[in-house]
């Protein structure tokens, strides 16, 4: 292949209890990306379509992670990179680590895939850093294993892949405000209520216990954060309103996609997603703050050749 066109899907990080580790993929939004083999030995972009962001490759972060795979790879051509932006910068379902991931797939399948997955992630956080200032890999991983993912370690990069209830839905809602990543982790503390802390273990082991064992009870009894959500749903207008709308329609649980605006909950079938569409909908369409939603399922295979 000379040339790929991939889909590079959104993505929710933290998962409620799960801050900085747990993650899990979207189905039906993300990015579209076309990555084309040059003669020259450099990495260029060439297209930006759907949001205001640099040409410069290492001010870009899919220009930064590309160079990360390119400069360990070390081929004899280059590559060119188009990009089509379709996750909003700055909404908190992963629009920079769609960028990221989506690239270093691509490039990945030209070079005849001699990476595995977790390899692609440590590159793609080389470009995460360029937006968050610090490489971390809770959005990356899901967008390259699919499904869900939980982030052991980072130094070595350590991702394991989790399964995902068949019957899980999610229903996103997405304020047109912005959060930034920055401001969202300097407003929370540098020390944590030992019990809390004990609270937050236990609801991410149970967490991962219940995607194990399709227990919906518990995943929803889990889906509970004691130690990010009450300082970061501050910056969320009307956040405490659409999770009780949404627990009332039915969901499992809700909280915070990534470090905002963004909020997800997810429901045990497609039904109730939609319930709780519509009932967080309802929230949201008495205020003055616009606002998109979405309803899909999980998506086990995360990035996609088009």
């Amino acid at each position: 292949m000379d040339c790929i066109k991939i889909f590079s899907p959104a993505t929710v990080a933290n998962v409620s209890c799960g801050f900085d580790v747990l993650g899990f993929c979207l189905d039906h939004i993300g990015d579209e990306m076309i990555i084309k083999k040059t003669k020259e030995r450099d990495i260029k972009i060439t297209k930006i379509k759907g949001a205001n962001l640099p040409f410069e490759v290492e001010k870009n972060v899919a220009g930064a992670a590309a160079l990360a795979i390119y400069q360990d790879a070390k081929p004899d051509y280059g590559f060119e990179i188009e990009i089509y932006k379709k996750i909003k910068p700055g909404s908190g379902i992963g629009s920079s680590s769609a960028s990221a991931s989506g690239v270093v797939f691509a490039i990945n399948q030209l070079l005849g895939k001699p990476y595995n997955a977790t390899q692609l992630t440590q590159f793609a956080m080389k470009g995460e850093a360029v937006a968050s200032g610090c490489e971390h890999a809770d959005n990356i991983a899901p967008a390259l294993f699919g499904g869900f993912t939980l982030v052991k370690s980072t130094q070595p990069l350590e991702v394991l892949s989790l399964p995902t209830p068949a019957d899980l839905y999610a229903t996103i809602i997405h304020p047109q405000i912005e959060v930034k990543t920055a401001e969202a982790r300097a407003i929370l503390p540098k020390k944590v209520d030992l019990q809390h802390a004990i609270q937050q273990w236990a609801n991410v082991g149970s967490f991962v216990h219940a995607l194990h064992t399709n227990d919906y009870d518990l995943l929803s009894e889990s889906l509970k954060d004691k130690i990010v959500e009450p300082y970061r749903s501050k910056l969320i207008p009307y956040f405490d309103d659409v999770k009780n709308a949404a627990i009332n329609a039915g969901g499992l649980g809700t909280g915070i996609s990534g470090s905002g605006p963004s909020i997800f909950t997810l429901s045990k079938d497609e039904k109730t997603a939609k319930n709780v569409e519509k009932a967080i909908q309802n929230v949201y369409s008495k205020t003055d703050i616009k606002f998109n939603t979405y309803v899909c399922k999980i998506n086990t295979e995360g990035i996609k050749i088009i």
